[in-house]
């Protein structure tokens, strides 16, 4: 029987790992890097949350290991090339499609979000606990009658059109892919800054589009545009953006990420730093697919791939793809998107 490491304790999980049977068993630890070095060499598999980086030291600890399986779309948590050169292939969820068109969490944070900023619902409710009871102090903004801008017209991105619609906003999108949506106008990249009061952003990181949205894009948005981050930290130049929202060229953003999501100590980020001190920059840490439901979902799926892969010996479907190969998709090509 084969051994399995996974870096997570989710809520029930317990009785989907017994359900490998005699194919492998599941070992079950909070993500601890110490533990994970010290243990990882013994192990056959490898299951990676979000909050976990299998580094190259990691990798090489792992002497045993035949594959790295993970419950996310992203793969910036993972040193894809290093496990690319040792031959370990790395199985994530961005080709699940349609699996991943019933998991909507990520979506909904975006629309939180959203709302969240617009309404300006957090600054008020921390006013109201203190007693304040203000309502010209907290005005927001209705979405109806917005235009939303969708970048990266995928799986949450069709869903946070679909939500946008609902609200009775207008919807315009951009991707580097001939996608269509009902009732979407697709635009180019430029366009899309030009026209949207929100711009909502839902592409996969890649060294390509690593700071895609910065300086000179935000000179191009509406003065008082706002902006939503569900998708990387990595994507948005963040030094960029809060100069975007001191000046008023934003006026707010919500966002779910933050690059550098995984430095110990995060107190005096500048972005947290930021938000500390304004109402204009709404975070969270990270959750947006972080729900009872979407987790099981999620981890049920994978556990899926590890059944295969340790039964077959690969996976005998169109989601096996070697490390490397992951680096490179057309969704992420930023010379395509501009």
């Amino acid at each position: 029987m084969y051994k399995i490491l996974a870096m997570n304790e989710i809520e029930g999980a317990r009785k989907l790992y017994d359900a490998l049977g005699n194919v492998a068993s599941v070992t079950s630890l909070p993500p601890e890097r110490e533990t994970a070095l010290r243990i990882i060499g013994e192990y056959d598999g490898f299951i990676t949350p979000l909050e976990f980086r299998t580094d190259r030291e990691i990798l090489d600890a792992a002497k045993k290991l035949k594959a790295v399986f993970t419950v996310t779309t992203g793969l910036d948590h993972i040193e894809l090339n290093y496990a690319s050169q040792k031959g370990i292939p790395v199985y994530g969820m961005k080709n699940d499609r349609e699996f991943l068109d019933s998991i909507t969490a990520t979506a909904e944070q975006a629309l939180a979000l959203l709302l969240g900023v617009m309404r300006k619902i957090p600054w008020a409710f921390d006013s109201v606990k203190q007693g304040i009871w203000c309502r010209d102090s907290y005005k927001g903004h209705q979405l109806s009658g917005k235009t939303i801008g969708i970048l990266g017209c995928g799986r949450l991105g069709t869903i946070m059109a679909q939500y946008a619609k609902a609200l009775r906003m207008h919807v315009i999108g951009c991707d580097v892919l001939p996608v269509s949506i009902p009732d979407v106008e697709m635009v180019s990249f430029s366009e899309l800054l030009r026209r949207s009061d929100i711009l909502s952003v839902h592409i996969h990181l890649s060294d390509a589009n690593r700071g895609i949205i910065g300086a000179k894009e935000f000179a191009q948005m509406k003065h008082g545009a706002v902006l939503i981050n569900t998708s990387r930290g990595a994507i948005v130049d963040e030094a960029a953006m809060l100069k975007a929202l001191d000046s008023g060229i934003l006026a707010g953003a919500g966002v779910d990420v933050i690059d550098g999501e995984w430095m110990e100590n995060k107190l005096h980020h500048p972005v947290i730093e930021y938000a500390r001190t304004h109402e204009n920059l709404l975070i969270s840490p990270h959750v947006g697919g972080a729900c009872y439901e979407a987790q099981l979902m999620a981890l049920e799926n994978t556990l899926k791939k590890v059944r295969d892969f340790f039964t077959y010996g690969c996976l005998p479907y169109a989601t096996e793809t070697l490390a490397r190969s992951l680096m490179n998709g057309p969704i992420e090509d930023k010379k395509a998107i501009l």
